[in-house]
């Protein structure tokens, strides 16, 4: 198998997030993937996460 795609990168990092993530996934995750992708996709996807909550406490705050 050859180095997964983004979209690969991008299922993985949040199905590991809620913890759904399959062990046959995480197996090609540990074998072919690029930990420094992983890591920046993992940083997004918490960056956009807490722009997320920030946003709707402010808005229902009313701040």
């Amino acid at each position: 198998m050859s180095k997964p795609s983004l979209l690969h990168v991008v299922k993985s990092v949040f199905a590991a997030a809620i913890g759904v993530q399959s062990n046959k996934n995480r197996e090609v995750d540990f074998q072919h993937g690029s930990l420094p992708a992983y890591i920046v996709v993992g940083l997004i996807a918490t960056a956009l996460f807490i722009f997320t909550i920030v946003s709707i406490v402010s808005a229902v705050t009313g701040g």
